[in-house]
């Protein structure tokens, strides 16, 4: 029988000067892969440090978390962009993750999408290839970060690029494997356990089980919570604790390449 292995990565890096958001340092000894603001949706060049630098510590896996320029919004509001745009935004941001890390002695290794930007990306190809695109212009071997099943995974199957799939411990799933807009009831999950077992299932499944319709076959390579909800630990624990009773090992993703 085939040893099940799965990341565990949370959004992290997210306060703002005296502001915090997120408990990274605890969610820091759980989870295996760090997804770290770049100071454009949240963050800012202490906050990127201090979280680089205690990731790299516990010898978890960094990853640039580039988003709309919306602090006030928290890059939670869609923008329109052009193509021109959206590519200097995100080498912006990952070249700002790059340096800090190498200043910690530190590397990144993997570029996740966030918010809207991310949820834009998931339904329209040709904008994530923009963004991906722009991405290995300054990075040709990381790993990109997609949710999986979606228009983002299209994009780095047609790039050639090493790709990891991702699945989602706190938010609900719409027929097509996009998320449910957080607008909606339901949209996010706050019960750690509903969360721990859902997920749980997925893996066993390697597919993605929306609230309605059928299984979606899915690259379930990492697990993702969001580190600025007020159960994100709770979350974190339980899913991992479920997931190791369940026989599954948790240990940072390597990356895939579509052939």
């Amino acid at each position: 029988m085939t040893q099940l292995t799965v990341d565990l990565n949370a959004d992290m890096g997210e306060s703002f000067g005296p502001w915090i958001m997120g408990q990274d340092e605890a969610l820091l000894e759980v989870v295996t892969s760090a997804n770290i603001a770049c100071g454009f949706h949240a963050g800012d060049p202490d906050v990127m440090a201090q979280t680089i630098a205690t990731a790299h510590k516990n010898g978890v896996g960094i990853g640039c978390h580039p988003g709309f320029p919306d602090l006030q919004g928290f890059g939670r509001r869609n923008m329109v962009l052009s193509p021109t745009s959206l590519r200097n935004l995100v080498q912006y941001q990952l070249g700002a993750s790059l340096a800090v890390a190498q200043a910690q002695g530190a590397k990144v290794r993997h570029l996740k999408l966030h918010g809207a930007l991310a949820n834009m990306c998931s339904a329209d190809e040709a904008m994530a290839l923009a963004c991906y695109e722009a991405a290995l212009e300054v990075a040709p071997d990381i790993i990109i970060m997609v949710l999986a099943a979606t228009a983002q995974q299209r994009a780095v199957e047609r790039l050639g690029c090493l790709w990891a799939g991702e699945i989602f411990a706190d938010r609900a799933y719409n027929a097509d494997a996009t998320l449910v807009d957080r607008s909606l009831p339901g949209a996010v999950i706050h019960d750690a356990d509903h969360a721990a077992g859902r997920i749980v299932n997925m893996v066993k499944a390697g597919a993605i089980l929306p609230e309605t319709g059928d299984p979606i076959p899915a690259a379930v390579d990492t697990i993702c919570l969001h580190g600025d909800g007020a159960t994100a630990l709770q979350i974190a624990r339980s899913v991992k604790r479920e997931l190791e009773a369940a026989g599954v090992t948790l240990k940072p993703f390597v990356g895939q390449r579509s052939t």
